[in-house]
C-alpha cells in the first residue's frame, strides 16, 4: 500500500515522518487493551462477550477511546517540534498533522472492536496471549491503520471538500471523549488505567517522533525504491513481536522463579532468544523476496541489494531490541511494575525506533 501511494507520502515533509506514530501508537493502544484484557479474563473480572459484560470491561474501552484522543494531540504537539527541528516542516502545519493524525486514530477505533473480538475468541480457546493474541492483532492493525493513513492523506491533500471529511472524522473521537469523560471522571477504575497508562503514552508520543525522523532519514536515502517501502512496515512489525515474544518468556518465567532476575541469568533465557531471531531471519528473507515480487524487480542485483540490507539491518535490530526488552523486563520485575503497562508499549515502540535505525545505517553504508 506505501509503495503504490508513494506520491501522496511526498507531498509533504511530515506525510512521511508521522506514519510510524500512527502504526505505534495503534499498537501501544491494542497492547495495553490486550494485556489488561487478558488478564482481566483469567482473574474472571471480564467476560468473553461485548453485551451484559462487567463495568470493568466497559471502563477498559472508555478509557482507550480517551487515550487514543490524548494521545493523537500529544503526539501532534511533540511533531510540531521534531518538525521544526528536523523535518522542514512551518509551525503552521500544526493544525494539518493535529487534522490527520486525530481522524486517522479516530478511523482506527475500528480496530479496538477487531481487539476485543479476537482476545474473547483466544481466551475461549486457551491461546496463550502474549504468543498469539497481540502479535495478530498487531500486525492486523498495522495493515488497517496504513489504509487508513494513506485514505485520510489522499482526502487531505485532495481539497477543501476533503479536509471538511476528515475534520468530521476527527470530531467522531472528541464527540465520544465529551460523552464519556462525565460519566467516567470520578469512577476509581476509570482513573486508575488513565493514571497509570498516561506516562507510557508520553514516552511512546516521544519515542515515536524519533522514529519519525529516522523515516524520513530513511526515505532520503531509499528515494523510489519501492521495494524498501513495501518491506518497511513488515520489519518493524516482526522485530517488535520478536521483542515481545523475548520480553513476555523472561516476565513469565522470572514470575515463576525458574529465572534470576540478573543480566547474567540471560543465558538460561537462550532457547527462546535463538528460536525467536531465527523465526525473524527466515520471514526477511520471505518478505525480501515477496517485495521484489510485488514491485517487479527481479535480478541479481536486486535480490542481493535487498537481502543484504534486511539481514545486516535484522543483526543490529534484534541485538540491541533483544538486550533492550531484557533488561526492561528485569527492571519491570524488580520494581514490582505492571509489565502490561510498561514492557509490551514501550518496548513496541522503542522497537519500531531501533530497527528503523539500523535500516538507516545499512542505507548510509551502502547507498
Amino acid at each position: 500500500m506505501i509503495a503504490l501511494e508513494l506520491g501522496v507520502f511526498q507531498l509533504s515533509p511530515w506525510a512521511i515522518a508521522l506514519y510510524p506514530a500512527v502504526i505505534s501508537v495503534k499498537a501501544v493502544i491494542t497492547g495495553l487493551l490486550t494485556g489488561r484484557l487478558s488478564t482481566a479474563l483469567h482473574l474472571g473480572t471480564v467476560y468473553p462477550k461485548f453485551f451484559g459484560n462487567t463495568k470493568s470491561f466497559y471502563k477498559l474501552i472508555a478509557a482507550m477511546v480517551v487515550l487514543t484522543l490524548g494521545t493523537s494531540a500529544t503526539i501532534s504537539a511533540i511533531s510540531v517540534v521534531f518538525g521544526t527541528l528536523f523535518w522542514g516542516v512551518a509551525l503552521s502545519e500544526f493544525p494539518a498533522i493535529l487534522t490527520v493524525m486525530v481522524a486517522t486514530l479516530s478511523l482506527g477505533l475500528l480496530i479496538t472492536l477487531i481487539t476485543v473480538q479476537f482476545t474473547f475468541i483466544s481466551f475461549k480457546r486457551s491461546l496463550d496471549p502474549d504468543i498469539v493474541v497481540y502479535p495478530a492483532v498487531s500486525t492486523l492493525a498495522n495493515i488497517v491503520i496504513t489504509f487508513l493513513y494513506i485514505a485520510v492523506l489522499n482526502l487531505y491533500f485532495s481539497g477543501f471538500i476533503g479536509r471538511w471529511a476528515i475534520i468530521m472524522f476527527g470530531l467522531v473521537n472528541v464527540f465520544l471523549v465529551l460523552f464519556i469523560l462525565p460519566l467516567n471522571i470520578r469512577d476509581i477504575e476509570f482513573r486508575r488505567i488513565i493514571r497509570e497508562s498516561l506516562p507510557t503514552v508520553l514516552l511512546v508520543a516521544f519515542m515515536v517522533n524519533i522514529t519519525g525522523t529516522l523515516l524520513k532519514g530513511v526515505s532520503n536515502l531509499a528515494g523510489s525504491r519501492r521495494e524498501i517501502y513495501t518491506v518497511y512496515p513488515a520489519m518493524i512489525d516482526m522485530m517488535g513481536d520478536a521483542g515481545l515474544v523475548v520480553s513476555s518468556a523472561a516476565t513469565m518465567k522470572l514470575t515463576l522463579g525458574v529465572l534470576s532476575p540478573s543480566f547474567g541469568s540471560i543465558k538460561n533465557h537462550a532457547k527462546n532468544i535463538f528460536s525467536a531471531w531465527a523465526s525473524t531471519l527466515i520471514l526477511f528473507v520471505v518478505i525480501g523476496f515477496l517485495s521484489l515480487a510485488l514491485n517487479g524487480v527481479f535480478s541479481v542485483s536486486a535480490i542481493t541489494s535487498i537481502m543484504v540490507i534486511l539481514l545486516v539491518s535484522n543483526v543490529i535490530a534484534f541485538v540491541s531490541i533483544m538486550l533492550f526488552s531484557y533488561v526492561v523486563s528485569i527492571q519491570t520485575f524488580k520494581r514490582g511494575l505492571d509489565p502490561d503497562n510498561l514492557v509490551v508499549p514501550v518496548g513496541s515502540s522503542v522497537a519500531d525506533a531501533i530497527t528503523t535505525a539500523a535500516l538507516l545505517i545499512v542505507l548510509l553504508l551502502l547507498i
